[in-house]
């Protein structure tokens, strides 16, 4: 077999969501840090998220995630997050299937009943402890990146819906949240096509009329997602909250979202709705869980407060592939279709 390009990757997904760690066949991108590696990327070498997400080789509902040597002193491992139409800062799902492949397969050592990790993502460095029973990592709980709100109920006009009252915070991305109940949503499957349309207006909507931007990353200055929200229930005997996130180009995150929540976190927090040491069983469209809590309040560099929140969840490896570019294929970089891709991309 000749080939082009042949990349191993491990696939995994984290309560629903598909994370797909990259394991072989990329050089590391160049970089001093995580961060910068990131940017290279998405400015010199786009041609491998597509490689990997677009058609044939992927689908709307895959994410990919570069493992690269750690660049900070602090750190163990280093990844670099790629999304179906762009790169994030950090994902929590994300986060929690790397965690999870990293021990499973021996790249990094597993120690039981737990081990601890220093993850360095673009967004910054992410503590990771992981649950270890007889080789398997039985659930990971991240210390995401620092989360805070932007804007508390804010008025957006969005065409077909009229005004609507929105909040905008940043838990590893910024994301708009919209209350579920008043546009008539439970937040259960038969709805999804409804949400990611409704969702991909509100966004757009939202980014026009609500300026946003990250004082520590530069590149964060718009609103990525738009995150529907139920209100906080008792469930079990636990406040629990159904949540689903709209990812562009079109699809719901099948996970509860982990930045997801700890934005919802962030706004409610903003709004005296939660305090330190508190959380919630953050729900999906799926019904699996994560588990959301407010560690302690800080304040940003220009001054902002702004909260470290903990998420914990599960992962599973579901394969072990490895992608190849045929030397004659018409599509090196794939390509989309809007029957399902919702729209489709360039």
């Amino acid at each position: 077999m000749r080939a082009k390009r042949l990349i191993t990757a491990i696939d995994a997904h984290a309560e629903g969501e598909v994370g797909r760690v990259i394991t072989g066949g990329v050089v590391p991108p160049p970089g001093d840090t995580v961060y910068e590696q990131q940017q290279w990327l998405e400015q010199n070498d786009d041609g491998l998220r597509k490689f990997l997400l677009y058609e044939p080789r992927g689908g709307a509902f895959t994410h990919a995630n570069l493992v690269v040597p750690p660049k900070h002193e602090k750190a163990d491992a280093g990844f670099i997050i790629m999304e179906p139409g762009n790169y994030v800062p950090m994902s929590g799902s994300n986060c929690i299937c790397t965690a999870t492949v990293l021990l499973e397969t021996g790249m990094l050592p597993m120690r039981e009943p737990e081990t601890r990790l220093t993850l360095e993502t673009p967004g910054g460095l992410v503590e990771v402890l992981a649950r270890c029973e007889e080789g398997r990592v039985k659930s990971v709980t991240l210390t995401n990146v620092p989360s805070f709100a932007a804007h508390l109920d804010a008025e957006i006009e969005v065409p077909g819906l009229g005004l609507m009252r929105v909040d905008v915070a940043y838990g590893g991305a910024f994301f708009v949240l919209v209350e579920a109940a008043p546009l008539g949503f439970e937040i259960r499957p038969p709805e999804a096509r409804r949400l990611v349309e409704l969702g991909e207006a509100i966004k757009e909507a939202a980014r026009a009329q609500l300026a946003v931007r990250h004082p520590e990353i530069a590149s964060q200055d718009e609103i990525v997602f738009t995150e529907f929200t139920l209100p906080i229930e008792t469930r079990d005997g636990e406040p629990s909250g159904r949540n689903t996130v709209v990812i562009s180009p079109g699809k719901l995150d099948r996970s509860p979202c982990g930045t997801g929540t700890s934005a919802r976190l962030a706004a409610m927090f903003a709004k005296g709705e939660i305090a330190e040491g508190e959380g919630f069983v953050s729900r999906s469209i799926i019904d699996s869980r994560f588990d959301g809590r407010v560690v302690a309040a800080r304040s940003l560099s220009d001054g902002t407060t702004a909260i470290d929140t903990t998420i914990a969840g599960r992962a599973w490896i579901s394969g072990i592939h490895q992608y190849v570019l045929a030397p004659d294929d018409p599509w090196p970089t794939g390509y989309t279709l809007s029957d399902t891709w919702y729209r489709a991309l360039d």
